[in-house]
């Protein structure tokens, strides 16, 4: 099933999607050679093409006339950059599209954006397409209809300039340029062009909404495509990759994650889109465009694995921003700049993804009540502080706050990790979180050489430790989704992996193992059964991945390599044609629910992989404990 994004046509499967990105707007491009998802100015701005939510909110498709799909998509090795080849009757035509980057633009004024250090390249507010005839001759069609607002307020266009090759429309305090060398004209609000091209000719069309100039010729425009390519190819090598058969997967996982990076603040949001459906045509439908405290630990971890230790410091110091206004009332998540409100809401007038409804923007779960936010926190500065071995006074504030709230909080029930809309509970893992939050706590006191509050917080971290392990096991020894709970929850995998009780204990190696056979779905892991536990929602759900590749690094820590190894290989098929994923996979037909792509199973992925590759080869990186 390949989608056009036009009235009346179907949607592409999740998976099927290409990701774009200048680390301030991201793009979605179904197979079909259609944008279908944009946000400007920025990823979580309202959408200005939107037909992967409904098919009247928004498309750009430059591509053959009269065909649909694609003989083959990839990403330009080690970039951002993607190649869509065309098969037609008459000849093979290459469509290439980038979000193009460019030097840095604020050489003679400061950025009224940026928080974060300049560095030597910004994003130029351009979207490229270029299109390219091998051999043969196609007809190429040009469609561009933006409607601004989530498909409320259709675009207007008109010419600039001498010709029909520069057009302008204006919606929702955005001003849109369409410059190319294809001549175009107007139906309505659709700006579209029409032209045969032979073999060896070429043709550009870029979209543009900023100061910036945007290419004028295809010499220009090619130059920049250039420059683009080289900047992504560049920035990876930066990296440390293993040699070995999965080191693709490490590097797209790398360059997805510096892709939903948003540069001016250094924040790393969820996943570029909202509403896609955790279950076919169902009500899980949610707003990723935003960035989660838990999220930090392992994108650090990550990033400082892979040798990106820009990226994990600029992610470091976005939290310790937002730790620092909160005043010890650290909040679960935030908007990429920072924002602290994010109202949710639903957009009635879409149909959704496939017709999932509700379409929603914002997300109330900020309110929430999450204790594993103090875990994560203290847990990112304390893997920031090791790889500098200095605590500053800010830093030591910071912790001071954090903790104090942990051990004033932990007690308490809490919505979980998962963010369920039931009745608060005594979830397992967010008492493991306060309990990372008094240990890495008391870790850091010590560096910082305040012993007496050091053995305060450690005093604290056994008291919670001990609780966990009184109330959090069932009569098996395993542990579950909270207390007085038989079920069971892919959270806890986290034990091991944060260090709360050794790999090698009876009752994290029973955990495992229960999780691995009890409950997973062909091998792939639930977060939970959804008839045994109040999330506020009856349906059911996917498998989650994160907590598939949890598992994989969970089976490593407990000796069972090979099991782990089996499990990683099929994950690893399960990615994206572009190797990509959404947040879950449906385990009987493999395909992708969720918002696409997602930051927390790529993290995962990292985890897992190195995980693997580290028992394999006990050179490589360990686990962030």
């Amino acid at each position: 099933m390949v989608a056009g994004g036009r009235a009346g046509e179907p949607f592409a499967p999740i998976a099927d999607y290409g990701f774009l990105s200048d680390c301030e707007t991201t793009a979605l491009v179904a197979p079909s050679g259609n944008v279908e998802w944009m946000c400007l100015p920025r990823m979580d701005s309202p959408s200005v093409f939107g037909s992967i939510l409904d098919r009247d909110a928004g498309y750009f498709r430059v591509g053959p006339a009269g065909v649909e799909v694609p003989a083959a998509q990839r990403y330009i090795p080690g970039t951002m950059v993607m190649e869509t080849t065309w098969w037609t009757h008459g000849g093979w035509l290459v469509v290439t599209d980038a979000l193009l980057m460019g030097p840095w633009h604020h050489e003679t004024e400061r950025s009224r954006t940026h928080r974060r250090a300049p560095t030597d390249y910004d994003a130029d507010h351009v979207l490229l397409r270029m299109v390219r005839c091998v051999n043969g001759q196609v007809q190429v069609r040009l469609d561009c209809m933006p409607v601004f607002d989530y498909g409320r307020q259709p675009a207007q266009w008109m010419h600039t300039g001498a010709g029909y090759h520069e057009s302008v429309c204006h919606g929702n305090g955005l001003n849109l340029r369409l410059t190319t060398d294809m001549n175009v004209g107007f139906e309505g609000s659709l700006a579209t062009g029409r032209t045969l091209l032979k073999q060896g000719e070429s043709r550009f069309v870029a979209l543009s909404w900023s100061e910036h100039e945007p290419p004028q010729t295809y010499a220009d425009a090619h130059e920049r495509l250039i420059w683009t390519v080289h900047h992504w190819q560049h920035w990876l090598e930066r990296g440390r990759f293993p040699d070995h058969p999965w080191r693709s997967h490490l590097q797209r996982s790398a360059l997805t994650l510096k892709g939903l990076t948003f540069a001016p603040t250094g924040a790393v949001a969820a996943a570029p889109t909202t509403s896609l459906p955790e279950t076919p045509q169902g009500e899980r439908n949610w707003d990723y465009r935003y960035t989660w405290i838990r999220d930090s630990t392992m994108a650090l971890w990550a990033f400082y694995t892979l040798g990106f230790d820009w990226e994990a410091n600029d992610f470091f110091y976005f939290i310790t921003d937002v730790a620092e206004a909160a005043d010890g009332r650290l909040q679960i998540m935030y908007g990429v700049d920072g924002r602290e409100e994010l109202p949710e809401s639903t957009l009635d007038h879409l149909g959704g993804y496939d017709g999932a409804r509700p379409v929603r923007i914002g997300n109330d779960a900020y309110t929430q009540a999450q204790h594993d936010v103090w875990g994560a926190i203290i847990g990112s500065i304390y893997l920031f502080v090791r790889r500098r071995d200095r605590l500053d006074d800010r830093l030591w504030k910071i912790i001071v706050k954090q903790v104090e709230e942990a051990l004033a909080n932990w007690r308490n029930p809490d919505c979980g990790m998962w963010e369920v809309r039931g009745d608060p509970q005594h979830f397992t893992s967010s008492k493991v979180f306060c309990w990372v939050a008094a240990d890495r706590g008391a870790r850091l006191a010590r560096i910082r050489g305040n012993h007496e509050l050091a053995q305060r917080w450690q005093e604290a971290a056994d008291e919670i430790h001990a609780d966990v392990l009184t109330n959090a096991l069932d009569e098996r020894g395993v542990f579950t989704a909270h207390y007085g709970a038989k079920a069971l929850d892919a959270s806890v995998l986290l034990i091991p992996l944060l260090g709360f009780l050794p790999a090698d204990d009876k009752r994290v190696r029973e955990t495992v193992l229960a999780i691995a056979d009890e409950l997973t779905e062909d091998d792939l892991v639930l977060r939970y059964r959804a008839h045994e536990t109040d999330d506020g929602f009856s349906s059911e759900e996917g498998t989650f991945t994160i907590c598939s590749f949890w598992l994989v690094s969970s089976l490593v820590m407990i000796g069972e390599l090979e099991r782990a190894k089996r499990l990683c290989e099929k994950l690893l098929s399960y990615a994206s044609p572009l190797q990509l994923y959404a947040e879950e996979i449906d385990p009987h037909t493999g395909r992708h629910l969720g918002n696409f792509p997602q930051a927390f199973t790529h993290l995962a992925l990292i985890n897992a992989v190195m995980q693997v590759i580290q028992a394999e080869r006990p050179e490589e990186p360990g686990a962030f404990a």
